[in-house]
């Protein structure tokens, strides 16, 4: 692909920026060469970071600010006092139309409150969702929503199925991927009422979507479907339940083979297999949370993630503005409330 893209990057967001945000966006450069980069943070510390790789700084533009979001600011306080901040400079560049995405490794709650305001919802969206992706046995599958919003109706389950539809498509290439409604039970009639709405609002619906119906919390890791919708409240209990046992199956699992010498013996004989499962669950390959909904293409990091897995949350938003993921979702609700009319299409602009 050659069409040249530009996103944006909050240089000052994260644990260890700038220098993770330069090293990632180096590593993403090498799969995308034809990405260019707008830097909003400090411009002395960028440009001596820059120097250290020419053939980054040559696809580099700096826009200088001091001013950053601390990683515990509440998100009304951001709002306030963050009008130059790096991340709500990056964020306008989406919105002006200098950038096809920015990604930020900062304060999540920031990050989603000045998203929302400058970039707005998308005509037929009435809530935003945090959208990730899950690995399974069957490869990966995406989980949304994941913390944004706690209480939701019938319209928002049935909002987020459709973006996560979409976004499975364009991310992860599934030409027909599978919803499911995350449910104590796979039975039509287990669950509180707006499930069994939205439920059969997805039997009903004209879209081209394969619902599978139901799903339990045990049918997330063996990949039962490829979309995974629930409410904010569950997604993100499910997901930390997630991250806790991954920990505590390698803590105990290191301790085991530390437990005799003829146990470590048994890892050394073990080693390829431990690599490969290792990479496997390794949650770099599974950094970038999305926020869905938007009129505009915004992706979360960890706010620990390394190089590697900053490089995989710009991927991410690379893959969404390369495959079209917003004027997706735009042709799927105009087809679904013909009088929403569409808004035209964010414009990536390389400086």
């Amino acid at each position: 692909m050659s069409d040249r893209l530009t996103i944006a990057l909050d240089a000052m967001g994260g644990d260890d920026a700038p220098g993770i945000v330069i090293d990632g966006a180096n590593l993403a450069l090498t799969r995308f060469p034809q990405v260019d980069f707008l830097l909003f943070g400090p411009e002395p510390a960028l440009q001596a970071l820059l120097e250290r790789t020419p053939k980054l700084k040559a696809r580099c533009r700096i826009f200088h600010t001091d001013v950053a979001i601390a990683a515990d600011a509440k998100p009304s306080l951001a709002m306030r006092n963050g009008r130059q901040s790096s991340m709500r400079l990056a964020i306008n560049a989406v919105q002006e139309g200098h950038a096809a995405g920015v990604v930020s490794a900062g304060n999540t709650g920031a990050l989603m409150a000045m998203a929302k305001l400058v970039l707005r919802t998308l005509p037929g969206i009435d809530r935003p969702a945090i959208c990730s992706f899950f690995p399974t046995l069957r490869g990966e599958s995406v989980m949304l929503d994941l913390g944004a919003n706690i209480d939701c109706d019938a319209d928002n389950l049935f909002q987020f199925a459709v973006m996560g539809e979409v976004f499975a498509r364009t991310v992860l290439g599934l030409a027909r991927p599978t919803v499911g409604l995350l449910n104590v039970g796979a039975e039509d009639q287990k669950g509180h009422e707006s499930l069994r709405i939205v439920s059969q609002r997805l039997r009903d619906a004209t879209l081209p979507i394969a619902f599978h119906g139901f799903i339990e919390g045990n049918d997330i890791a063996t990949g039962t479907v490829d979309v995974i919708v629930t409410d904010g409240f569950t997604g993100n209990v499910a997901l930390k339940t997630a991250e806790g046992t991954v920990k505590l199956f390698s803590q105990s699992l290191r301790s085991a083979f530390k437990s005799s010498p003829l146990a470590s013996i048994g890892y050394l004989l073990a080693r390829p297999a431990m690599q490969k499962l290792r990479r496997r669950l390794d949650p770099r390959r599974y950094n970038g949370a999305v926020f869905l909904g938007l009129n505009g293409i915004a992706v979360k990091s960890h706010g620990g993630a390394d190089a590697l897995g900053f490089a995989n949350a710009i991927g991410v938003a690379v893959d969404m503005a390369l495959h079209g993921f917003l004027d997706t979702v735009r042709e799927e609700f105009q087809h679904l409330y013909p009088d929403l009319g569409l808004l035209p299409p964010t414009a990536a602009v390389a400086p």
